[in-house]
């Protein structure tokens, strides 16, 4: 399917030169956004998949459709002070300084194979922190999965040692 016809590329937002790529017209449509969770599904499948990590918020929005088709958990991955128990965290950069995510210290079990999720693969940051949380706590990034690739960020060259798939490119 061509996703890309589903998505709101919506001009200087939230910034001058900034051109956002918007799922929420993807989520409106039921039959484009099952197939994009039904390819991602399909890929997870081989990987043997014991839990589905997603940062927020859009990581949620990708990988609580995932889980649930796979039958294994979700853990969120949250920014600092959002979850209620205790937790490990990562500082990581963004283009206009920093922030830090965090997951509850008891959401991987050490040996536990792990997909990440999220809408956008850009610079990879995000990406990079939260595998950094999942390996802190044992657990075995099998693979990262993202409906779009911003290729011009090259957020990919910090994922090199994972097997990653994007559902479109820009």
């Amino acid at each position: 399917m061509d996703y890309k016809k589903y998505i709101t590329v919506v001009d200087d937002w939230p910034k001058e030169g900034i051109k956002f790529k918007d799922i929420t017209t993807l989520m409106d449509n039921g039959k484009a956004f099952k197939s994009a969770v039904d390819e991602i599904v399909a890929y997870a499948s081989d990987l043997e998949i014991d839990v589905v990590v997603g940062p927020e918020a859009r990581g949620f929005i990708i990988g609580c459709p995932v889980s649930y088709a796979l039958e294994v958990g979700f853990a969120p991955v949250r920014k600092e002070g959002k979850l209620p128990r205790e937790v490990i965290k990562v500082d990581y950069g963004l283009e206009y300084g920093k922030d830090v995510l965090t997951i509850h210290k008891d959401a991987i079990k050490p040996g536990q194979r792990v997909l990440i999720t999220d809408d956008l693969l850009a610079t990879g940051g995000t990406i990079e922190a939260t595998i950094k949380l999942v390996e802190e706590l044992g657990g075995i990034v099998v693979g990262c999965a993202f409906l779009i690739e911003l290729t011009y960020l090259h957020g990919r060259d910090k994922l090199k040692d994972y097997n990653v798939l994007t559902l479109m490119q820009y």
